[in-house]
């Protein structure tokens, strides 16, 4: 017997998610954005000078700082427009996962020493 608190009303509102798709995405972006200023910094020496904003740090300080500035950014223009939406979580997922596993990559030296 089936109580009244199993019952889905089958015209139920679909909550918005998009907050939460906005957080994940600007995430990925910004992992994203950690790999590609290392990857920057070490090819380049103007850049490696460039970022390097508090000397014991060297360039990771730079490097860090910009990758916060790209993700504050992300996740501020996705919140903006996604923030009343409903958002396929598995697709915002898949890429931020993506970004995510393509950041990592990018940091190992076999990889990393590609570019």
């Amino acid at each position: 017997m089936r109580g009244t608190h199993d019952v889905v009303p089958v015209d139920t509102p679909a909550v918005p998610n998009g907050s939460g798709a906005a957080a994940v995405l600007s995430a990925g972006i910004g992992s994203f954005a950690v790999a590609l200023t290392s990857i920057a910094a070490d090819k380049s020496a103007f850049l490696k000078n460039l970022f390097s904003i508090y000397k014991p740090t060297g360039p990771l300080s730079g490097e860090t700082t910009l990758a916060i500035l790209v993700w504050l950014l992300a996740w501020t223009f996705f919140e903006l427009r996604w923030r009343k939406q409903t958002i396929s979580m598995s697709r915002i997922s898949a890429i931020a996962f993506g970004l995510l596993g393509l950041s990592l990559l990018f940091t190992f030296p076999p990889i990393g020493d590609l570019f």
